[in-house]
Parts: C-alpha cells; sequence; structure tokens
C-alpha cells in the first residue's frame, strides 16, 4: 500500500472498493459513486431521505474499505457542542487536566438527522468541515485524514428541527436523494439477513480492507492534480452565473459552487481512469453539486419549479465546450 498511484492503478484501487462496499450495501450505485466521488474531493456529502436505507452501512463499509474508522451521532435537540468535539475535563484520580476527544475525530462521521440539533451544535461540526480541525480550551487539534462528514435529513418529519442555512448548505460538497431499493434489491437484503445471523441488520465484516487511510490520501492528491481544460473552467463558471440570474430563484450559486464541480469532477475523471476532464463530468455532476447551492424564491416555489429542473434548463441551453 505504500506504491506510487498512476491514474490507472488508483482508479483500479476505486473499482475495487466499490466491490468490496457492494458486499454489504445493496444496490443504490449513484449513491455509492458520489459518496466515493466526495471523499476523493476531500468534501462532505448531504444525504436526505426516509431512515432506514442503509445510510449508516453505507459508511461503515466505506470506511472498511478504505482502512479508517467510522463513528456516528444521532443528533437530537439537547445535543451539545461537547458532545461532538469533546471538551477539557478532570481525571478524579489525579486532578489533573485531560483531553477527551469528540467522535468527530474519526475518519468517516455521520451525523444522523443534523437538522434536529441547535444552530450551536451544527454550527461546531461546520467549523470542524471547514477547518479540518478542532479547539479545545485554545488549543488546536487536528482531525485524521481522509476526513468527511455524511449528514442525513429526514424529508418528511419537520417538527422539532432547526433547518440548515444556506451558507451551511453551502459547505457541503454534494446533495444526493436517497430512494427506496427496487425489489430485487429488497429481496437480496432480506435473504442476506435472514442467513446470516439472528439480527436485523446487515454486517460489513465481509468487507476487507483495500487501502490504508495513507494510501487513500495519495489517491487523493492524484486526483486533486489532474489537469482541467480552461475551457472546462469557462464551462463550470458560465453554468454557476447561469444560476444567479433565473427568476424562479431568490439565490443562485456561489463561486464555491464552481470550485466544487471542479473538484468533483477531477474524482469522477480518476475513477474512471482517465488523467482530465471532460464536459460530460461537469454536466453528470451538475445537479447533486449545484442544487442545494441554490435557493428558490416564493413565487418559483408556487410555480412548481425545483433546483433540478432549472439546473437541467440551463444546462440544455449552455453551449458545451470541444476539448
Amino acid at each position: 500500500m505504500n506504491e506510487e498511484y498512476t491514474v490507472e492503478s488508483a482508479a483500479e484501487c476505486m473499482r475495487t472498493v466499490g466491490g468490496e462496499i457492494a458486499k454489504a450495501f445493496i444496490g443504490q450505485k449513484d449513491l455509492v459513486r458520489h459518496a466515493l466521488i466526495t471523499l476523493l474531493a476531500g468534501g462532505h456529502l448531504l444525504m436526505e431521505g426516509a431512515p432506514g436505507l442503509g445510510k449508516t452501512l453505507l459508511v461503515r463499509a466505506i470506511a472498511r474499505a478504505i482502512g479508517g474508522e467510522s463513528k456516528r451521532v444521532q443528533f437530537t435537540p439537547d445535543l451539545m457542542p461537547s458532545d461532538i468535539t469533546g471538551n477539557i475535563m478532570i481525571e478524579a484520580s489525579t486532578g489533573n487536566f485531560i483531553t477527551r476527544k469528540g467522535p468527530v475525530f474519526t475518519h468517516l462521521f455521520i451525523a444522523d438527522e443534523i437538522n434536529r440539533a441547535p444552530a450551536k451544535t451544527q454550527a461546531a461540526l461546520f467549523e470542524a468541515m471547514q477547518e479540518f480541525q478542532v479547539s479545545l480550551d485554545g488549543v488546536s487539534h487536528s482531525l485524521p485524514r481522509p476526513f468527511m462528514v455524511l449528514a442525513t435529513q429526514n424529508p418528511y418529519e419537520h417538527e422539532g428541527t432547526y433547518p440548515l442555512p444556506d451558507a451551511q448548505k453551502d459547505r457541503f460538497l454534494m446533495k444526493v436523494l436517497l430512494t427506496y431499493p427496487g425489489p430485487e434489491e429488497e429481496k437480496e437484503m432480506v435473504g442476506r439477513v435472514l442467513a446470516g445471523a439472528a439480527g436485523a441488520e446487515l454486517s460489513v465484516a465481509a468487507v476487507s480492507a483495500v487501502l490504508n487511510p495513507e494510501a487513500f490520501i495519495r489517491i487523493q492528491n492524484l486526483a486533486g492534480g489532474l489537469r482541467v481544460d480552461a475551457a472546462i473552467i469557462d464551462y463550470a463558471v458560465r453554468l454557476v452565473g447561469a444560476t444567479r440570474g433565473v427568476p424562479a430563484l431568490q439565490a443562485g450559486a456561489g463561486p464555491r459552487g464552481s470550485l466544487a464541480l471542479i473538484r468533483c469532477a477531477r474524482a469522477l475523471a480518476l475513477m474512471e481512469g482517465r488523467d482530465f476532464v471532460l464536459p460530460d463530468d461537469i454536466k453528470t455532476l451538475a445537479a447533486p453539486v449545484l442544487a442545494h447551492r441554490l435557493t428558490l424564491s416564493a413565487e418559483g416555489e408556487l410555480e412548481g419549479w425545483s433546483a433540478v429542473r432549472i439546473i437541467e434548463g440551463i444546462l440544455a441551453r449552455s453551449e458545451t465546450p470541444r476539448v
């Protein structure tokens, strides 16, 4: 695992990682792909879907496949920032101050129902996401690398929630919508559970470590160094800029949207074994990267517009570069 990776060998490793994840997480191939792209690009993922669709299982499987750790916290209205980041406390036996690091000190952190925690707790997590470090009593502690937050939201229950402000949603590299599995996938899932144990959950025991965290960071760095043609950059900036003049939107995407498109496109190119980005990479990723950065106006909502529909219209009207 100390080898220097080429684009081809890195792509093969990522295919193997995907195969290992599939041993535990059935179906939802787009979700797995988007999660790996986000992790490769060094970002964070917001997942929206009903409970029980395997989000925690996916995170545990990814962490195991890359040789990392994962931790999960259920966000609730009484959750405190220190429950995420940790704190300084006195050891009863010695009277000395000791540092208790919180669950955010892991490689993959799942924030389940993030919108159920108050703004102060959300802000503590977002600081860790942005800075990749946590300050405890004035001392900065770096988070493990790679580090990714996978936050979930339930789209159906809004009572007692604290919706994420637009500025905080913008911190997520991508947002994906989870769907129910198809009949064949659900039958396979039920069959695996019944055949494996008396419990009600699928296991990640079959997932093997393909990489270690240090090796994955080298692949991340390789993806971040892929060349991007100036025409591709111009295309991404034009798409993001076009969201700022849509009447149905109260606010379009900011410059972070352009950067996110390029970062994710590089990761996708590497996963497909290419050392260059294509316009189709930008098109494929435009909706999951940009939709959550758009704010519909009241008139837009009344007229039945959606962020995804607006992005699809912009893509249809925008000239695709030839590279």
